[in-house]
Protein backbone atom coordinates (compact mmCIF):
# COMPACT_ATOMS: atom_id res chain seq x y z
CA UNK A 1 0.00 0.00 0.00
CA UNK A 2 1.33 3.72 -1.27
CA UNK A 3 1.87 6.23 1.83
CA UNK A 4 0.12 9.31 -0.02
CA UNK A 5 0.82 11.42 3.00
CA UNK A 6 2.43 14.64 1.64
CA UNK A 7 5.66 14.39 4.15
CA UNK A 8 8.89 13.37 5.26
CA UNK A 9 7.02 11.07 7.26
CA UNK A 10 6.36 9.58 3.28
CA UNK A 11 9.80 9.92 2.86
CA UNK A 12 10.82 8.04 5.76
CA UNK A 13 8.06 5.71 4.62
CA UNK A 14 9.37 5.00 1.22
CA UNK A 15 13.05 4.50 2.75
CA UNK A 16 11.92 1.46 5.52
CA UNK A 17 10.37 0.38 2.33
CA UNK A 18 13.75 -0.10 0.62
CA UNK A 19 15.13 -1.52 3.30
CA UNK A 20 12.82 -4.07 4.30
CA UNK A 21 14.48 -7.61 4.55
CA UNK A 22 11.90 -9.19 2.71
CA UNK A 23 10.46 -6.81 0.23
CA UNK A 24 13.02 -4.17 0.01
CA UNK A 25 15.49 -3.17 -2.88
CA UNK A 26 18.70 -6.11 -3.30
CA UNK A 27 20.62 -2.75 -4.07
CA UNK A 28 19.71 -0.26 -1.25
CA UNK A 29 19.73 -3.52 1.28
CA UNK A 30 23.00 -4.25 0.86
CA UNK A 31 24.05 -0.36 1.18
CA UNK A 32 26.14 0.60 4.39
CA UNK A 33 27.35 3.88 6.02
CA UNK A 34 30.69 3.86 4.03
CA UNK A 35 29.14 2.05 0.88
CA UNK A 36 26.55 5.71 0.61
CA UNK A 37 29.46 8.51 0.93
CA UNK A 38 30.78 8.62 -2.43
CA UNK A 39 26.59 9.02 -3.67
CA UNK A 40 26.31 11.44 -0.78
CA UNK A 41 29.48 13.33 -2.20
CA UNK A 42 28.23 13.49 -5.81
CA UNK A 43 24.54 14.69 -4.40
CA UNK A 44 26.05 17.64 -2.66
CA UNK A 45 28.03 18.73 -5.51
CA UNK A 46 25.21 18.24 -7.76
CA UNK A 47 23.25 20.73 -5.78
CA UNK A 48 25.79 23.19 -5.94
CA UNK A 49 26.32 23.37 -9.29
CA UNK A 50 22.38 23.24 -9.16
CA UNK A 51 22.50 26.58 -7.11
CA UNK A 52 24.63 28.23 -9.58
CA UNK A 53 22.36 27.30 -12.44
CA UNK A 54 19.48 28.40 -10.68
CA UNK A 55 20.47 31.73 -9.82
CA UNK A 56 21.87 31.99 -13.47
CA UNK A 57 19.15 30.94 -15.31
CA UNK A 58 16.17 31.80 -12.98
CA UNK A 59 14.98 28.30 -13.09
CA UNK A 60 15.38 26.66 -9.76
CA UNK A 61 12.95 23.44 -11.01
CA UNK A 62 16.69 21.75 -11.33
CA UNK A 63 17.85 22.89 -7.70
CA UNK A 64 14.54 21.53 -6.15
CA UNK A 65 14.98 17.68 -7.44
CA UNK A 66 18.46 17.70 -6.59
CA UNK A 67 17.93 19.14 -3.08
CA UNK A 68 15.49 15.93 -2.90
CA UNK A 69 18.23 13.98 -3.60
CA UNK A 70 20.38 15.31 -1.00
CA UNK A 71 17.86 14.82 1.56
CA UNK A 72 17.12 11.83 0.56
CA UNK A 73 21.12 10.62 1.67
CA UNK A 74 20.05 11.88 5.66
CA UNK A 75 17.02 9.45 5.34
CA UNK A 76 19.13 6.82 4.26
CA UNK A 77 22.03 7.78 7.27
CA UNK A 78 18.70 7.65 9.67
CA UNK A 79 17.45 4.96 8.45
CA UNK A 80 20.77 2.98 8.86
CA UNK A 81 21.54 4.78 12.72
CA UNK A 82 17.67 3.24 13.25
CA UNK A 83 18.41 0.15 12.36
CA UNK A 84 21.71 -0.09 14.45
CA UNK A 85 19.81 1.54 17.11
CA UNK A 86 22.29 4.28 17.39
CA UNK A 87 20.50 7.22 16.57
CA UNK A 88 17.47 7.92 14.08
CA UNK A 89 15.88 10.36 12.18
CA UNK A 90 14.20 12.62 14.93
CA UNK A 91 17.90 12.48 17.14
CA UNK A 92 19.43 13.69 13.94
CA UNK A 93 16.96 16.93 13.54
CA UNK A 94 16.62 17.37 17.88
CA UNK A 95 20.56 17.63 17.37
CA UNK A 96 20.30 20.09 14.94
CA UNK A 97 17.61 22.40 16.67
CA UNK A 98 19.70 22.28 19.64
CA UNK A 99 23.28 23.40 18.01
CA UNK A 100 21.35 25.87 15.93
CA UNK A 101 19.42 27.57 18.78
CA UNK A 102 22.36 27.59 21.34
CA UNK A 103 24.66 29.06 18.42
CA UNK A 104 22.23 31.98 17.54
CA UNK A 105 21.91 33.21 21.37
CA UNK A 106 21.16 36.87 20.03
CA UNK A 107 17.82 35.50 18.08
CA UNK A 108 16.60 32.59 20.71
CA UNK A 109 17.96 34.25 23.72
CA UNK A 110 19.13 37.77 25.55
CA UNK A 111 22.64 38.30 23.84
CA UNK A 112 23.21 41.20 22.32
CA UNK A 113 25.17 40.48 18.95
CA UNK A 114 25.08 43.53 16.18
CA UNK A 115 27.58 43.08 13.73
CA UNK A 116 28.81 40.31 11.49
CA UNK A 117 32.01 40.06 13.47
CA UNK A 118 30.39 39.57 16.86
CA UNK A 119 27.96 36.57 15.47
CA UNK A 120 30.83 35.15 13.56
CA UNK A 121 32.90 35.18 16.48
CA UNK A 122 30.08 34.00 19.07
CA UNK A 123 30.34 30.69 16.18
CA UNK A 124 33.41 30.35 16.17
CA UNK A 125 33.63 30.41 19.76
CA UNK A 126 30.66 27.68 20.53
CA UNK A 127 32.15 25.51 17.54
CA UNK A 128 35.63 25.52 19.91
CA UNK A 129 33.16 23.99 23.05
CA UNK A 130 31.87 21.90 20.91
CA UNK A 131 35.25 20.59 20.05
CA UNK A 132 36.54 20.43 24.05
CA UNK A 133 33.27 19.10 25.11
CA UNK A 134 34.23 15.74 22.95
CA UNK A 135 37.33 15.06 24.85
CA UNK A 136 37.08 17.07 28.48
CA UNK A 137 40.62 15.70 29.76
CA UNK A 138 42.72 16.64 26.96
CA UNK A 139 43.35 20.07 24.93
CA UNK A 140 41.69 19.65 21.45
CA UNK A 141 43.20 21.38 18.39
CA UNK A 142 40.98 24.40 17.04
CA UNK A 143 42.20 22.72 13.89
CA UNK A 144 40.38 19.43 15.24
CA UNK A 145 37.30 17.88 13.25
CA UNK A 146 37.94 19.73 9.80
CA UNK A 147 36.88 17.11 7.11
CA UNK A 148 39.43 15.29 5.59
CA UNK A 149 37.35 15.02 2.74
CA UNK A 150 36.85 18.41 2.08
CA UNK A 151 38.08 19.93 -1.17
CA UNK A 152 41.01 20.83 -0.87
CA UNK A 153 40.35 24.72 -1.55
CA UNK A 154 37.77 24.66 0.93
CA UNK A 155 39.94 22.69 3.69
CA UNK A 156 42.47 25.03 3.54
CA UNK A 157 40.45 28.08 3.94
CA UNK A 158 38.63 26.48 6.62
CA UNK A 159 42.07 26.04 8.24
CA UNK A 160 42.88 29.44 7.87
CA UNK A 161 40.08 31.11 9.49
CA UNK A 162 40.45 28.80 12.57
CA UNK A 163 43.51 30.27 12.57
CA UNK A 164 42.65 33.83 12.10
CA UNK A 165 39.54 33.31 15.01
CA UNK A 166 42.53 33.01 17.33
CA UNK A 167 44.73 35.67 16.19
CA UNK A 168 47.36 33.38 13.75
CA UNK A 169 46.58 35.73 10.78
CA UNK A 170 47.97 38.80 8.28
CA UNK A 171 46.55 42.25 9.59
CA UNK A 172 45.59 42.83 6.26
CA UNK A 173 45.15 42.45 2.33
CA UNK A 174 47.95 44.28 1.00
CA UNK A 175 50.18 41.62 3.88
CA UNK A 176 48.56 38.61 2.30
CA UNK A 177 49.19 40.06 -0.95
CA UNK A 178 52.81 40.49 -0.54
CA UNK A 179 52.77 36.62 0.72
CA UNK A 180 51.57 35.30 -2.63
CA UNK A 181 54.31 37.41 -5.02
CA UNK A 182 56.58 35.78 -2.41
CA UNK A 183 55.50 32.30 -3.17
CA UNK A 184 55.48 32.98 -6.99
CA UNK A 185 59.06 33.87 -6.65
CA UNK A 186 59.76 30.59 -4.57
CA UNK A 187 57.91 28.50 -7.57
CA UNK A 188 60.37 30.13 -9.99
CA UNK A 189 63.44 29.63 -8.41
CA UNK A 190 62.78 25.85 -8.23
CA UNK A 191 61.02 25.60 -11.68
CA UNK A 192 64.02 23.76 -12.88
CA UNK A 193 65.62 22.16 -9.83
CA UNK A 194 64.00 19.36 -7.43
CA UNK A 195 60.25 18.10 -8.72
CA UNK A 196 59.60 17.93 -5.17
CA UNK A 197 60.51 20.72 -3.99
CA UNK A 198 58.49 22.51 -6.57
CA UNK A 199 55.45 20.69 -5.64
CA UNK A 200 55.66 21.79 -2.50
CA UNK A 201 56.14 25.67 -3.35
CA UNK A 202 53.21 25.04 -5.92
CA UNK A 203 51.17 23.94 -2.73
CA UNK A 204 52.29 26.70 -0.73
CA UNK A 205 51.52 29.18 -3.15
CA UNK A 206 47.85 27.80 -3.44
CA UNK A 207 47.72 27.92 -0.23
CA UNK A 208 48.32 31.64 -0.21
CA UNK A 209 45.90 32.17 -2.72
CA UNK A 210 43.50 30.73 -0.81
CA UNK A 211 44.55 32.95 2.00
CA UNK A 212 43.82 36.08 -0.51
CA UNK A 213 40.73 35.28 -1.27
CA UNK A 214 39.61 34.20 2.42
CA UNK A 215 40.51 38.49 3.41
CA UNK A 216 38.67 39.73 0.01
CA UNK A 217 36.02 37.77 1.40
CA UNK A 218 35.72 35.27 -1.24
CA UNK A 219 35.27 31.25 -1.49
CA UNK A 220 37.62 29.83 -3.10
CA UNK A 221 35.98 26.86 -3.99
CA UNK A 222 33.07 29.49 -5.97
CA UNK A 223 35.34 31.25 -7.91
CA UNK A 224 37.39 28.46 -9.15
CA UNK A 225 34.56 26.37 -10.25
CA UNK A 226 33.26 30.22 -11.83
CA UNK A 227 36.65 30.30 -13.49
CA UNK A 228 36.32 26.99 -14.62
CA UNK A 229 32.83 27.47 -16.41
CA UNK A 230 34.15 30.72 -18.08
CA UNK A 231 37.30 28.42 -19.56
CA UNK A 232 35.06 25.78 -20.53
CA UNK A 233 32.73 28.12 -22.27
CA UNK A 234 36.26 30.09 -23.61
CA UNK A 235 37.48 26.83 -25.34
CA UNK A 236 33.92 25.29 -26.55
CA UNK A 237 34.19 28.52 -28.68
CA UNK A 238 37.77 27.79 -29.57
CA UNK A 239 36.56 24.08 -30.51
CA UNK A 240 33.76 25.71 -32.82
CA UNK A 241 36.12 27.86 -35.02
CA UNK A 242 38.17 24.59 -35.22
CA UNK A 243 35.87 22.79 -36.59
CA UNK A 244 34.41 25.40 -38.85
CA UNK A 245 38.03 25.53 -40.50
CA UNK A 246 37.89 22.29 -41.22
CA UNK A 247 41.05 21.41 -39.92
CA UNK A 248 41.69 19.91 -36.40
CA UNK A 249 43.56 20.68 -33.53
CA UNK A 250 47.15 19.84 -34.28
CA UNK A 251 46.61 21.51 -38.26
CA UNK A 252 46.30 25.01 -36.10
CA UNK A 253 49.67 26.33 -34.67
CA UNK A 254 49.39 28.01 -30.84
CA UNK A 255 48.57 31.94 -32.60
CA UNK A 256 45.84 30.59 -34.06
CA UNK A 257 44.34 29.49 -31.41
CA UNK A 258 45.02 32.03 -29.17
CA UNK A 259 43.26 34.00 -31.90
CA UNK A 260 39.97 31.74 -31.50
CA UNK A 261 40.17 32.64 -27.77
CA UNK A 262 40.44 36.10 -28.27
CA UNK A 263 37.22 36.01 -29.96
CA UNK A 264 35.79 34.15 -27.17
CA UNK A 265 36.83 36.47 -24.66
CA UNK A 266 35.35 39.51 -26.57
CA UNK A 267 32.19 38.15 -27.22
CA UNK A 268 32.00 37.33 -23.66
CA UNK A 269 32.58 40.74 -22.64
CA UNK A 270 30.06 42.02 -24.85
CA UNK A 271 27.53 39.87 -22.97
CA UNK A 272 28.36 41.28 -20.03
Amino acid sequence: MINDKPSIEKLRWIMAKLRDPETGCPWDLKQTFTSIVPHTIEEAYEVADAVIDAVEQQDFSELEKELGDLLFQVIFYSQLGQEQKSFDFDSVVAAICEKLIRRHPHVFGDKQLSTDAEIKANWENEKAKERQSKNIHEKISILADIPRNLPALSQAAKIQKRCAHVGFDWNNIDDVFAKVLEEVEEVKQELHHSPELLAEEIGDLLFAVVNLCRHAKQDPESILRQANKKFTNRFHHVEQQVQLSNRCFEQHDLAELEQYWLQAKNRQKKIN
